[in-house]
């Protein structure tokens, strides 16, 4: 059963070490996997894409999940929750990012999805009833001064190309709104159970689209770096960091858990520059240091006091 008790918590400094570790691990592999999505994305379009990636990731984790001892049957007070997350965590957050990645570069996809820390510490005040502290608001203003700088630059991208930057900031909200709504409940199913099957239902509505609007992909055709890529988003994004994210949100609360993988747009900006070539410049040196000023004020510095 998820623990939901560190909602009450005012600072990260009683919140679990495991977390911290998970955390960072999320945030390299989030991170590497925008080029990595960019790269399969050129090859297999957005439906089928998402497609894949949520049957295999939801049939993965179902299976780890029961291999570890854990029920896979929801009981009836989960299940009306695990539909309602599922339907901003998978099916929104995935589509829409998917999307807006074919529209406009990895790195700056990234950037432009992970506001949704702003979006999650908002959403948590109304429907958490979380209090958000001055170190908090720091932090939060940090981060998005950070954002600020590498969005600035592409704000004039609303005017002449609004479609992509416009369905990145839809995937924002969706998964802000996703996360803050996993924390408001209390759920009798283990972590990994949950996610896998709000993975493998939402295969099905992206699966009928896909049906409907697009061919199926040559899967035989595809090249060598396309199928390293999606390998590796399968088994880390897909698979590991859908059940480390939400485990970290059950341990930490949400405002928490969300500024602490805002240094991931950082980590595909510069993955985007080794994998893909995209340039980095003075803005993405500076967010970098205002996006680890944030987590370090939120989540470090509170422990160091302490």
């Amino acid at each position: 059963m998820a623990d939901t008790s560190a909602s009450k918590h005012s600072s990260p400094a009683g919140l679990p070490i495991a977390g911290f570790a998970l955390l960072a691990a999320v945030t390299v592999f989030w991170g590497v996997n925008w080029p990595g999505m960019k790269i399969v994305l050129g090859e297999i379009s957005p439906w089928w894409f998402r497609t894949i990636c949520l049957a295999i990731g939801g049939g993965a984790l179902l299976t780890i999940s029961g291999l570890s001892g854990n029920r896979l049957r929801v009981p009836a007070g989960d299940l009306w929750p695990l539909l309602a997350c599922g339907v901003f965590n998978m099916v929104g957050w995935h589509l829409f990012s998917a999307y807006g990645l074919t529209l406009v570069p990895a790195g700056r996809a990234s950037i432009i999805a992970f506001t949704m820390p702003v979006w999650a510490a908002l959403f948590a005040v109304p429907v958490l009833r979380e209090r958000v502290s001055l170190a908090v608001f720091a932090g939060l203003g940090l981060g998005m001064a950070g954002l600020g700088v590498l969005i600035g630059h592409d704000i004039a991208v609303l005017g002449s190309a609004p479609v992509g930057s416009l369905i990145m900031l839809g995937a924002a909200l969706s998964w802000g709104f996703g996360t803050v709504l996993f924390k408001r409940f209390q759920w009798q199913t283990p972590v990994a159970t949950i996610i896998g099957w709000q993975l493998l239902l939402a295969a099905i509505p992206v699966g009928i689209g896909a049906l409907a609007l697009e061919p199926f992909p040559d899967l035989v055709s595809l090249s060598t770096s396309a199928i390293i890529a999606f390998a590796y988003v399968l088994a880390f994004p897909m698979v590991f960091c859908q059940w480390a994210y939400f485990k970290i949100v059950s341990m930490f609360p949400a405002v928490y858990a969300a500024i602490g993988v805002m240094a991931v747009p950082v980590i595909g900006v510069y993955s985007s520059l080794l994998l893909l070539g995209e340039p980095v410049s003075w803005r993405e040196i500076v967010a970098l240091v205002l996006v680890c000023s944030a987590i370090f004020m939120v989540l470090i510095l509170p422990k160091l006091r302490s």
